[in-house]
């Protein structure tokens, strides 16, 4: 059916009405809460990496076209504007529902009660309107209708085209080239227990066999063995077959079958069975150490002071009839080689490897247990330079820090594929306030060397969490004297299976014997 000149005018003036109400309604809402418009924008798994520029340009335009579709002269190029806008938008939905790592809860924006599949069905409308108000619209010059087809497909191809463009580059940037901007996927970790532990001086050692286990700044010979539904705890003390009963600084390590006891100012280090938690000395006088993680049976890493260069180096102790040790410079200096190379060691079961999160800079590093290789990641902040100042105090012949640290990255723990960081920073876009009420982890694949999102653990009872570890599919944190534990979810986790966690376990325990009996906790 053909109609009218004035039917289609009517019609042109209706969709015009539609669209300038649509998008000064949706900029001004935009502009007004602006900075929830950029954290939005931020959380997206397509724009996430643009959303600096994107938050600009976007109200930007939509005021721009609802201005020119306002005047007959300037209406139909402002058509071809609006229905490239829509089909933009209507691109960015499809590709969020069927190619995102994760869908967002709503679409955000104005909109936002609306589900994805029903937001798609209002922009698609509109971007059939937007292809009827080009065709509707009179003749200008040599545009006749076929000719504005071939327009309207034209800029149909090349919009989807722009927004694919747009989200391979931005997955490329937020994975590999990332500018600070965090993805926060909904629910990786949901809260699952608390558990009042009546203390605040406990630390966690360790896990394995289903179980947590608390070690005790006050009472370093105690260990306090926690289910993994925190229903279920018992505490016991670590029974030391030794005459040497001085000690500084101990510190439990719980590797199943064994726990260790270190104090690597002595040095000295203890070791036994957690079925009976009874310790021997395992290794004495090999190497002072400050940092100390177990690799397997007769094998363990450990960060050292040199005292040729004065700088921190990590090494390998290997006991067997005797203990040896292995040292290597791995770690970068930029001020003192000491204070400015501070961080978390530790080892990766499943791909045996040693990992080490600088906690002033934005680098970890990858090496063997052999430190033959090195591998130098960085975290997804921006502080490359150690921010630290040091004083050299001639009495004790050494340095002191002369002011306050910029800490980078707090704390760090290996599970399977990842390495999670307890982050100190606030990334580009983030609300500043829910830093007061939860601490971020940032997540890394260790297999691809890239960040692949960031999850908040939310205060326990006002206590900020002050340490965590990572089971295969449960992740549990301390904060002030609780203990709680969180479920993780698979579809973002690439956790080890069963078999890669038994097979683990199993080459762990044939180095030592202990694999052709069972143990008894």
């Amino acid at each position: 059916m053909k109609l009218s000149t004035s039917t289609k005018s009517i019609i042109l003036n209706c969709i015009s009405l539609l669209y300038v109400v649509l998008f000064v309604y949706a900029a001004v809402s935009k502009l007004l809460d602006f900075e929830n418009f950029q954290v939005q924008l931020a959380q997206s798994p397509l724009l996430s990496a643009f959303a600096g520029w994107i938050s600009f340009i976007v109200p930007i335009i939509e005021i721009v076209i609802a201005f020119f579709i306002c005047f007959e002269r300037s209406r139909l190029y402002a058509f071809y504007c609006a229905f490239s806008l829509m089909v933009l938008f209507s691109a960015y939905i499809i590709i969020i529902i069927n190619f995102s790592p994760f869908v967002p809860c709503s679409c955000g924006g104005i909109l936002e009660k609306m589900t994805w599949n029903q937001h798609l069905v209002f922009n698609l409308l509109f971007v059939l309107l937007g292809f009827c108000a080009i065709l509707f619209q009179p003749h200008q010059g040599n545009q006749q209708t076929n000719f504005k087809i071939s327009v309207a497909l034209i800029i149909l191809g090349c919009s989807v085209g722009i927004m694919i463009l747009l989200f391979l580059t931005s997955e490329d940037m937020i994975h590999h080239r990332n500018n600070f901007i965090r993805r926060f996927p909904h629910h990786p970790a949901n809260l699952t227990s608390v558990l009042d532990l009546k203390f605040n001086s406990f630390y966690i050692a360790g896990e394995g066999n289903g179980k947590i286990y608390l070690g005790n700044k006050t009472a370093p010979l105690t260990v306090t063995v926690v289910d993994s539904s925190l229903k279920f705890s018992n505490r016991y003390v670590i029974k030391i077959i030794s005459e040497k009963l001085e000690y500084h600084s101990l510190r439990l390590t719980v590797r199943p079958p064994y726990f260790y006891i270190a104090d690597g100012s002595i040095p000295i280090v203890f070791r036994g069975l957690i079925r009976n938690w009874v310790a021997d000395v395992w290794t004495e006088g090999a190497a002072y150490f400050n940092a100390f993680e177990p690799i397997n049976a007769n094998k363990a890493a450990f960060r050292a002071i040199s005292s040729n260069e004065r700088q921190h180096v990590l090494g390998i102790l290997t006991v067997n009839d005797t203990s040896t040790v292995f040292l290597k410079p791995l770690l970068d200096k930029q001020i003192d080689g000491i204070f400015d190379t501070g961080g978390t060691l530790n080892y990766n079961l499943k791909h045996q490897k040693l990992l080490y999160t600088y906690t002033y800079k934005n680098e970890y590093i990858i090496t063997d247990t052999g430190l033959k290789t090195k591998i130098v990641n960085h975290t997804i902040d921006t502080i490359s330079h150690v921010r630290i100042k040091v004083n050299y105090v001639p009495s004790i012949k050494g340095t002191k820090l002369a002011s306050p640290a910029w800490i980078v990255n707090n704390l760090a723990r290996t599970n399977g594929d990842y390495l999670f960081i307890n982050s100190a920073l606030i990334g580009r876009f983030e609300p500043e306030d829910l830093w007061d009420e939860a601490s971020i982890i940032d997540v890394y694949d260790i297999t691809s060397n890239t960040y692949s999102f960031s999850f908040y653990i939310y205060n326990t009872k006002e206590f900020k969490m002050s340490d965590f570890i990572i089971t295969n599919d449960r992740g549990y944190a301390l904060a002030g004297q609780y203990l709680t534990s969180y479920k993780l979810r698979h579809d973002f986790y690439k956790t080890k299976n069963k078999a890669d966690d038994f097979s683990a376990r199993k080459a762990y325990r044939a180095v030592s014997g202990e694999g052709r009996k069972p143990v008894i906790e």
